[in-house]
């Protein structure tokens, strides 16, 4: 007995008491008081400290709290605030029933017969400098996010199939609730991320540092883009900016400055939110079509700041797939003034037809410990995207004690679902089908091979082309990178083989060793013309069939390049190439002087250094699961990048002495109502006489698939040039005009416009270097065009989203009408998945 006593005055004489660290834990469920309708997210919380939790959309709470605690409090838009006494037990029930939170503010004085919400949006306008988090220096937080995706609206026949019917089976053995039809709603992935974020405004920088993420269910493949970016920084609702983008689409906020040209408005009511009295208003699109927001938002009634949201996409919106979208905000002003997102809850409903089965997903983001003002080095936040080494190995309940707020007994139970679904046989197979669709690749250990679409081909010169090739995988080696390949014609009885191999240095600055060997089949219609072969369909179709006008020949090809960040968007590529072209159609080139008789050669080699420079202002490149980096969001600003090369005469047997230069601007441009433009910039120089296969053969088409990056109405290396400049822009109007005629909105068409013109010529001493005749069989050898004074000139317009996937454009070849084989108007047709 006396040492309980003694334990109790030492605890008292150093100022501990007896009982921290006491776990609690209260449930209950927030009601309405006037129906007895349950208040979805409400928030539940210990007044006077950073311990909460939020409701679910039946009401329903879990809260884990330490002791002591005297009291609870719960709080929701529209209801006054409620505070209850609690009893000292570690688990009890506490239900709170919310009263109406209307109160009356001040006056408000309007225009003679103005919309009285129309005075406030005026005052939200000139008060945004103040409020928006972009007047901010910096600012900084801890963030956890949360994603739950299912499966909703399962058809009975698709229900009874194997995996889903094993699926529901664990569902249902979990006690998860159906819908209101008595359909099973699925569990399919679910994630959690914490993490800290930076923004730096003045220039806008951002960094995110994952500190740890766990991934159940049917979860993307560890390292993965997908797997990075589900923490807050690529989730930024901001509702400040004029437009927010969403799902690579661009949505007018309700508080844009041109609010009064789409939005209505109506003022419902003067409300308590927190300690703040608000307005709240109604809003919603004039055009009900147009991509803009239905909902209510409130507004300070002292600062005229943004306190919270509940809005959802119009449902008429011009939006494929998608069922819903709707988003609830709570911003809390930081200690130097302007709002930052306190909690975010976002729904996306994704449904490809009416009846379908749809993908239900629920997106939380719970932001803490705000602090302002403190900025970084600008080198700080080079880099965006920092993952821990040991983000993805979660110490057992590691959640549990970290999440800033409390998961209810329907989310615990989704996370066990998924936990087991994960490790069902069916599940794990089609992880590996759905992997094998999305890369390419089949993952076999730490090998990925493929890729699978290239595994057979035919062309008129190879005849049947069967190809095996592999690329490791960081599991392999985190930092070196193998891409062998071997192929065989049937027809030319040849073996065709490569290999590239990529050491990644240092990941900081992204510097990166590159090697690659490869002989196989080309053609010089498509030489120098990477960037524009993006289309999948286009340069399958290219590469198959008669390629003979495209000239085809034997390359030996072999590079060693350097590249690495000088800073955040300026990459500098560093590259020696050597060459082997060995034409396999009728070719020469004088060797010597450039007139008849002289000697000529039917093959040359090439050994160049090429440099490039890069610079892309804001772009966020992230390292992928394959050790490569991928581009996330749109060009906001213009990409450009030079390249310059020069051949090495006499190196290593090379033919050639001379020079290129290229200049190639692209650019993604917001055009407000009327969609959203992307251009491409391309100019290029070669001031040295070399054969027309070094010179620029520009990329026409001949597929009947439409190509964004060629002349969809030039022929296969129809013009050439050693100078020119390209510009080609393509308008995606989204449901600009089509919006608007009663008859066409309901199928939900977008138009599209395009344009294409090129300038370029050819000196007289590369046209004198290609003979005319064949000097050993006689005879024409086939020679090249180039343009005159009149641009090639190309104009289109279109249709896309047809029946959601489809596109359909009609092109106009405005010049060079006359030309031997042109065709004047074409119809190509594409297959793309937008929302």
């Amino acid at each position: 007995m006396k040492t309980v006593y003694l334990l109790l005055l030492l605890l008292l004489l150093v100022g501990v008491n007896p009982i921290v660290g006491q776990q609690l834990l209260f449930k209950g469920r927030v009601t309405e008081a006037a129906t007895g309708k349950a208040v979805p997210f409400a928030s539940v919380f210990v007044p006077g400290s950073g311990q909460g939790a939020t409701a679910d959309v039946e009401g329903r709470y879990e809260l884990k709290a330490t002791a002591p605690v005297d009291s609870l409090g719960a709080s929701a838009i529209g209801f006054t605030t409620l505070k209850k006494r609690v009893s000292g037990l570690t688990t009890q029930t506490v239900n709170f029933v919310l009263g109406s939170g209307s109160v009356s503010l001040g006056e408000v004085v309007v225009r003679p017969y103005e919309n009285p919400a129309y005075r406030i949006l005026r005052r939200v306008q000139e008060h945004k400098p103040q409020n928006n988090k972009r007047s901010l220096e910096a600012f900084e937080f801890d963030s956890y996010s949360r994603t739950e995706v299912a499966l909703n609206n399962l058809p009975d026949q698709l229900s009874r199939r194997k995996l889903l019917r094993q699926m529901v089976q664990v569902a249902d053995s979990a006690g998860l609730p159906r819908d209101a039809s008595g359909k099973p709603i699925v569990p399919f992935f679910a994630s959690e991320v914490l993490s800290h974020y930076y923004q730096l405004n003045r220039p806008l920088r951002k960094r995110e540092e994952i500190r740890k993420t766990q991934l159940h269910g049917a979860a993307p493949r560890e390292g993965s883009v997908t797997s990075q970016i589900l923490g807050s920084s690529f989730q930024d609702w901001d509702f400040y900016p004029n437009w927010q983008q969403l799902l690579g689409k661009d949505f007018i906020s309700p508080i844009a400055e041109g609010w009064k040209f789409t939005y209505e408005y109506e003022l419902l009511d003067s409300v308590l939110v927190g300690q703040d009295y608000c307005y709240q208003i109604g809003v919603k699109p004039r055009r009900p079509q147009d991509l803009a927001f239905v909902g209510t938002i409130w507004i300070t009634a002292d600062t005229y700041a943004l306190r919270q949201v509940d809005l959802v996409v119009s449902p008429e919106a011009n939006l494929n797939f998608i069922d819903q979208i709707r988003v609830k905000q709570e911003l809390l002003p930081s200690a130097a003034g302007p709002s930052l997102p306190r909690r975010t809850a976002v729904v996306v409903g994704i449904k490809p037809t009416k009846g379908s089965t749809g993908i239900l997903a629920h997106l939380t983001i719970v932001n803490t410990n705000f602090s302002a003002n403190q900025p970084k080095p600008l080198a700080f936040y080079d880099r965006p995207l920092e993952t821990a080494a040991d983000a993805f190995e979660v110490p057992q309940g590691f959640f549990e004690q970290n999440r800033p707020d409390s998961l209810s007994q329907q989310e615990q139970a989704t996370l066990q679902v998924l936990d087991s679904v994960r490790q069902l046989p069916a599940m794990r197979n089609l992880l590996e089908v759905a992997d094998i669709a999305v890369n390419g690749y089949y993952r076999a250990g730490k090998i990925d091979w493929g890729p699978i679409l290239t595994a057979y081909s035919f062309n008129n010169i190879e005849g049947n082309r069967f190809r095996v090739g592999f690329r490791t995988t960081p599991e392999f080696s985190r930092d070196w990178l193998l891409r062998p390949y071997l192929a065989y014609g049937t027809r030319d009885g040849r073996f065709k083989y490569g290999l590239r191999v990529q050491r990644i240095v240092d990941r900081q600055h992204w510097t990166v060793v590159n090697f690659e060997h490869r002989h196989d089949l080309d053609q010089v219609a498509l030489l120098d013309n990477d960037y524009a072969l993006e289309n999948p369909l286009f340069e399958a179709s290219a590469r198959l069939g008669n390629i003979s006008s495209s000239r085809p020949l034997r390359r030996n090809l072999t590079t060693l390049a350097v590249q690495t960040d000088l800073f955040r968007g300026f990459t500098q590529r560093v590259m020696f190439r050597r060459q082997s072209f060995n034409p396999l159609y009728p070719f020469a080139y004088y060797t010597q002087e450039q007139q008849p008789g002289s000697p000529t050669d039917d093959h040359f080699d090439l050994s160049e250094i090429m440099v490039e420079s890069r610079y892309a202002r804001d772009e966020v490149l992230l390292p992928n699961n394959q050790n490569r980096r991928t581009a996330i969001g749109l060009k906001r600003w213009p990409v450009f990048t030079v390249r310059y090369t020069v051949g090495l005469d006499k190196l290593l047997g090379s033919d050639f002495r001379y020079q290129k230069i290229n200049l190639l601007i692209d650019q993604s441009v917001r055009l407000g109502q009327v969609g959203r433009a992307d251009y491409r910039l391309d100019a290029g120089y070669i001031p040295s006489t070399v054969p027309y296969p070094l010179l620029k053969s520009h990329l026409g088409n001949q597929s009947p698939f439409y190509n964004s990056g060629a002349f969809n109405l030039m022929r296969y290396f129809e013009f050439v040039s050693d100078r020119y400049v390209s510009f080609r822009v393509e308008n995606q109007f989204d449901g600009f005009l089509l919006n608007s005629i009663p008859a066409i909105k309901q199928l939900n068409w977008r138009l599209v416009a395009t344009g294409n013109v090129l300038w370029g010529s050819v000196s007289e001493a590369n046209r004198r270097i290609n003979p005319t005749e064949d000097p050993v069989n006689g005879g024409p050898l086939p020679s090249f065009q180039s343009l005159g004074r009149t641009p090639y000139a190309e104009v289109g317009y279109g249709v896309e989203n047809i029946f959601r996937v489809a596109r359909v454009d009609f092109i106009h070849r405005l010049t060079y009408r006359n030309s031997p084989g042109a065709r004047t108007f074409g119809v190509k047709v594409s297959f793309q998945f937008k929302l």
